[in-house]
């Protein structure tokens, strides 16, 4: 008993699939790959070859895949079953012929309705892949700061300075929701945390193309992101995405980082003030200490000068500890991958001009070379952009973080600190420093 099998797959939507996707044992499978639907040069030699010596079966996957027409689909399956050949769709409740199945006709019509809707979304599907691949933007309208041109976004003259403005405030403070309130203020322009952080992150600003959710196509319009400040972007996310809400944008510096190690209870920045007395003071409380009596209050001028004193004196002796990768070396590695992406990218005109590709090919391996390239750079922007070893020798200077304003503080206390442990013993506390790495 003879079984045969038929693959029909679109390389703009599909993923190459094997013979290990029928999970039987097939004697010869035909496959056709192409963008062009109606030419299918392995199904007509399925034809011809099952009118020589037809097998007992024939496994597709869905009829769709046996033409790109309802009257294609029925006139193939009426050769198989004149050949008396047994049709089965393993992904659809069909099968030709057998005591227990209905007709062929009676199945066909039933699934009609579905074959139509699926169809008319594949077309769908080609004419934005066809896009994807020419790197024309997506449907709909453009970005803030952007305009629909022909085949690209350009730049808005008169909304592109505030989109820029947000992220130099973001890229200064570190806090989103402390740009997005700048941004009101500044240009009365209302935006959500949720859009803010959109735009932060949208390969749009950065100069590409974003499709699918992860497919990017890079350098096909102008950037108002520059590629560092997005690096920069996307470790300030990833950092503060360990933080407690709100505290990326709180006033003080210590705000977030503070755990008090007797009751495991995180500390917040209480104000006290005087009746008629400018002068204010600060202090760090448990917010939820299940102890009685509860862990007392500690003045937050003290806790930072401890901070200070304490990362000085051991965020050397941290860093020469720590396992750190050698990122000179890493990042040289995926340079020498882009630089080899970017010559094979270059020859693909000559290779086109010598009919060794053509057109459809050529535009989908460059396609898929340039997503490659944005993925690599990707890895590279995640890599710390400086020598830790060479950065500590100034941040363990205690009058580096006496210069700076409480904003700025905030700012270098996250690059460095995970957590701030107070740890009591009776009328005496002691301070440690839990570093990032």
């Amino acid at each position: 008993m003879k079984i045969y099998a038929y693959l029909y797959c679109d390389p703009l939507l599909d993923a190459a699939v094997t013979e290990a996707v029928w999970g039987w044992e097939v004697d010869r499978v035909y496959c056709d790959r192409g963008t062009q639907t109606a030419t299918r040069p392995q199904l007509s030699q399925l034809l011809a070859d099952c009118a020589l010596a037809p097998p007992a079966y024939l496994l597709i996957r869905r009829l769709e895949e046996l033409g790109d027409s309802i009257a294609a689909i029925g006139d193939r399956l009426q050769q198989l079953e004149l050949l008396s050949v047994i049709v089965m769709a393993t992904q659809q409740n069909f099968c030709t012929g057998g005591p227990a199945q209905p007709s062929a006709a009676v199945s066909l019509m039933q699934l009609l309705g579905q074959i139509q809707l699926y169809q008319r979304s594949r077309r769908i599907q080609q004419g934005h892949a066809r896009n994807r691949i020419k790197a024309l933007p997506p449907p709909g309208k453009a970005p803030y700061g952007y305009r629909r041109s022909r085949d690209r976004y350009s730049v808005d003259r008169a909304a592109a300075p505030v989109v820029k403005d947000f992220v130099d405030r973001f890229l200064l403070l570190g806090s989103l929701r402390g740009a997005v309130r700048y941004l009101e203020k500044k240009y009365g322009k209302k935006i959500s945390v949720s859009t803010g952080r959109r735009w932060l992150t949208s390969p749009v600003y950065r100069g590409s193309l974003g499709y699918q959710g992860n497919q990017v196509v890079p350098d096909t319009h102008t950037a108002i992101i520059s590629r560092e400040e997005a690096a920069q972007i996307d470790r300030l996310l990833r950092r503060n995405r360990h933080l407690p809400p709100r505290t990326a944008s709180a006033p003080r510096s210590l705000a977030g980082l503070v755990t008090c190690a007797t009751c495991e209870s995180a500390m917040k920045i209480t104000r006290v003030t005087q009746p008629r007395r400018e002068h204010e003071y600060l202090y760090l409380i448990p917010t939820a200490c299940p102890q009685q009596p509860k862990c007392k209050a500690i003045a937050y001028e003290e806790i930072l000068q401890r901070t200070i004193q304490t990362i000085c004196a051991e965020l050397p002796s941290a860093v020469a500890a720590a396992l750190l990768p050698p990122m000179e070396g890493i990042k040289g590695a995926i340079a020498v991958q882009i630089q080899q992406k970017r010559s094979i990218l270059l020859q693909l005109p000559s290779l086109l001009e010598s009919d060794i590709l053509d057109l459809e090919t050529a535009d989908l391996r460059a396609y898929k070379l340039r997503t490659e390239i944005a993925e690599l750079q990707q890895k590279l922007a995640q890599l710390p952009p400086v020598n830790l070893v060479a950065t500590v020798q100034t941040v363990s200077i205690a009058q580096f973080w006496l210069d700076l304003t409480e904003s700025e503080r905030r700012f270098y206390f996250r690059e460095f600190i995970r957590q701030i442990q107070i740890d009591r013993c009776e009328t005496v506390w002691t301070l440690r420093l839990s570093f990032i790495f």
